[in-house]
């Protein structure tokens, strides 16, 4: 069966046609990321704070659901948290990282488009049938997985480290830094653990994974297979 792209390339050709990628995807975020440091107020009163806020959406359906299941402990982030910059340039360089992380995320359906262009003239006309829609699903994914962690772990993770209290005397006083490290990690990580269906069923299409492998090994941690797996290959 032949490939999609019949001509050979040279490594060097290789590496080219990945620069120019690479390119491409750089000047889609560089994009996105200059419309972000540009709309600094939406971007961070409305976006990164918003979690912390009592007028959240997650905050203030949970306060009302507190009231009619009469369970005070639902209402959550009624409270402003207070935060501080102990950095001369901490707001600034927060500023330039967050415009980046934002260009990042809303480019993310072009940066996978770019990668799917490189990649696909390596597949078969029979892997690249069954790899249709991967970008509408990539992006479909990676946003539900955003939109979870934004609207119900981050509220959650913000009231309680926010609230947590080893002892009444020390009062949270949280570094501006470290929300924001906090809301971006576990909103990003999310995003990628979302694409772990699309990731799974590439490796079943090219064959590195199959259906009975996952059932077997579902309940195995991937740091312990790693381990078992070159134990299990030793000569006797």
């Amino acid at each position: 069966m032949s490939k999609s792209q019949p001509p050979e390339m040279t490594f060097l050709d290789h590496l080219e046609e990945l620069r120019w990628h690479i390119i491409r995807s750089f000047l889609a975020i560089l994009v996105f990321a200059v419309l972000a440091f540009v709309f600094k107020n939406f971007v961070f009163d409305v976006v990164l704070l918003g979690p912390s806020r009592p007028d959240f959406f997650t905050n203030q359906y949970l306060c009302q659901l507190s009231e009619i299941l009469q369970l005070p402990a639902l209402c959550i982030n009624q409270t402003q948290l207070k935060f501080q910059n102990i950095n001369m340039s901490g707001q600034f360089t927060m500023h330039i990282w967050i415009a980046f992380v934002a260009g990042a995320v809303a480019a993310f359906p072009y940066i996978f488009y770019e990668f799917w262009r490189f990649v696909r003239p390596a597949l078969y006309e029979k892997e690249i049938e069954h790899s249709r829609g991967a970008i509408f699903a990539a992006s479909v994914l990676f946003s539900l997985g955003i939109l979870f962690a934004y609207y119900i772990i981050a509220p959650l993770s913000v009231f309680f480290l926010g609230s947590y209290q080893v002892s009444e005397s020390v009062e949270n006083i949280i570094n501006f830094g470290s929300y924001v490290s906090t809301v971006s990690s576990i909103v990003l990580a999310s995003g990628v653990m979302f694409e772990l269906p699309v990731f799974i069923y590439f490796l079943s299409k090219v064959g590195l994974v199959t259906p009975a492998f996952l059932k077997k090994y579902r309940s195995m941690p991937l740091y312990s297979y790693l381990l078992w797996r070159p134990s299990s290959h030793r000569p006797m």
